[in-house]
């Protein structure tokens, strides 16, 4: 009967007294000595950004908005016309917020430089709508995010120097997932929170407040239809898994939705692996540095879990423009230990 309480208790709490994505961020600035508050006003800004692509991923088919854009990014894909809903979104909301200097976003071929009088010290990297490619369909999209801040605070003077640095040096990274549901998990370092949008209240509540990956996982994730241009470590580590070789002789289970968002967000929750590898058609890996597999690094590492190109730390990559790319391997610390002993193995390091 006691437990019984304590549940209908700690349930009547969650209900009379959420915690919100705000409040989080708040508890996060107490703990740092010394904060001004302004990496807070800058999450809360994504927030709010996030909040009203979820809105507008939800009407996009009642209010036009599915179908392509008839235009291309920089990367020579095909842009959707959600994808420059969001892009626009998160430009105004990150501008108006006053804490930025210099946005990169995927939807745009060079930087954003802030002006002023809104400019702040901090530089927000962004794929505003990851997995647009299947929104007319109805698989989960999201957008993927991460925070640096600048060198030189303060003086005015900011350039590319300010972010072509290492994932190391990020301050704040996360993305949100649009689905059945809106999920948004977020790291400042300090371990992975996870929240969802409740859409009585209009505000992202705390779900998950210590995410933490399972060490080993029997889920991997990959795009098999690329098999026969990988490399003899991935088509070795991927055989193995269907044969159970790692898992006492059960066969791993193949989970791969082709929206990293949800790909990474499935793989935080039960462990496993998540693959991008390079490959003959990609040989510098397809997923770009800055905005992709910096911030889902960076969560993954924070959530106990590892990521890897294969041969090194995904977060120690020095990235050498803005749209770089790089391969990647996340997920359950074990299972990316696996990859990386096959690729020393296979002479692939």
């Amino acid at each position: 009967m006691a437990t019984s309480a304590s549940a209908t208790e700690a349930v009547a709490a969650a209900e009379t007294d959420p915690l919100t994505l705000s409040a989080w961020i708040l508890t996060q600035q107490h703990k740092s000595p010394g904060a001004r508050g302004r990496l807070t006003v800058l999450l809360n800004a994504i927030g709010v950004g996030c909040k009203f692509v979820s809105s507008a991923v939800r009407r996009a088919g009642l209010a036009g908005m599915m179908g392509m854009a008839g235009s291309s990014n920089v990367q020579g894909e095909d842009q959707k016309k959600l994808d420059l809903v969001a892009n626009e979104v998160f430009k105004n909301s990150l501008r108006r917020s006053g804490q930025c200097c210099i946005l990169i976003t995927e939807e745009e071929d060079e930087p954003i430089f802030i002006e002023e009088p809104f400019r702040g010290d901090y530089i927000v990297v962004f794929d505003p709508l990851d997995g647009s490619s299947n929104i007319d369909c109805g698989v989960s999209v999201g957008t993927i995010f991460g925070i640096y801040k600048a060198k030189n605070p303060g003086s005015g003077k900011y350039s590319l120097d300010d972010v072509l640095r290492p994932g190391t040096e990020m301050v704040a990274a996360g993305y949100c997932m649009y689905g059945s549901m809106s999920y948004m998990m977020i790291t400042t370092g300090r371990g992975v929170a996870g929240f969802t949008l409740d859409p009585t209240l209009g505000e992202f509540v705390i779900t998950h407040p210590n995410v933490q990956i399972p060490t080993k996982g029997n889920i991997y994730s990959i795009n098999e239809g690329n098999a026969a241009n990988w490399d003899p470590a991935t088509k070795k580590y991927v055989e193995e898994c269907k044969a159970g070789t790692y898992n006492k002789g059960k066969p791993y289970s193949l989970r791969y939705v082709g929206s990293m968002v949800a790909d990474v967000h499935r793989t935080l929750l039960y462990g496993g692996i998540f693959c991008y590898p390079a490959d003959k058609k990609s040989p510098k890996g397809k997923l770009r540095v800055l905005y992709e597999v910096f911030p889902m690094a960076f969560l993954v590492e924070q959530a106990g879990g590892k990521s890897t190109t294969g041969t090194s730390r995904s977060l120690e990559i020095v990235p050498d423009s803005i749209h770089g790319r790089a391969p990647i391997y996340l997920g359950s610390k074990e299972e990316v230990e696996l990859i990386e002993k096959l690729k020393k193995e296979c002479g692939c390091a």
